[in-house]
């Protein structure tokens, strides 16, 4: 050998820890528009590959999310006023208070149907009060 230094690892060498918050701060460093995950990865010594990691795990929300959860606005529209040829005909309860779900089709026609009513039985009728 000609005068070369040797390094004899004796211990068990350590991983580095990163914390949620740096992983996150070199996460949205990575997401900079124009900046290249190689480069990114390199100025932070980590594998891309490490990286890709955790923009995955950012996505998927299990590294921390970058803006709060929070409701979406929705609006409520006025129904349509109802224009029926025939008026509807009240739904027939036989005083149980069975369950059941209530139909009401295109021309007025209401339906009350028990859980208990067969699928067979009532396709013949719907399609008959559909005509």
């Amino acid at each position: 050998m000609s005068g070369g230094a040797i390094e004899i690892i004796t211990g068990k060498e350590r991983r580095r820890r990163w914390s949620v918050a740096e992983k996150l701060r070199i996460v949205a460093e990575a997401e900079e528009p124009g900046a290249c995950i190689k480069a990114v990865a390199t100025r932070h010594d980590v594998y891309p590959s490490l990286l890709f990691y955790w923009r995955r795990q950012v996505r998927e929300g299990r590294l921390g999310t970058r803006e709060p959860i929070g409701f979406v606005p929705v609006r409520l529209l006025a129904s349509p006023p109802e224009t029926t040829t025939r008026p509807a005909i009240p739904a027939a309860l036989d005083g149980s208070g069975a369950a059941g779900i209530d139909i009401t089709l295109p021309d007025g026609v209401r339906l009350h149907i028990r859980h208990a009513a067969q699928l067979p039985l009532l396709r013949p009728v719907i399609t008959a009060l559909r005509k």
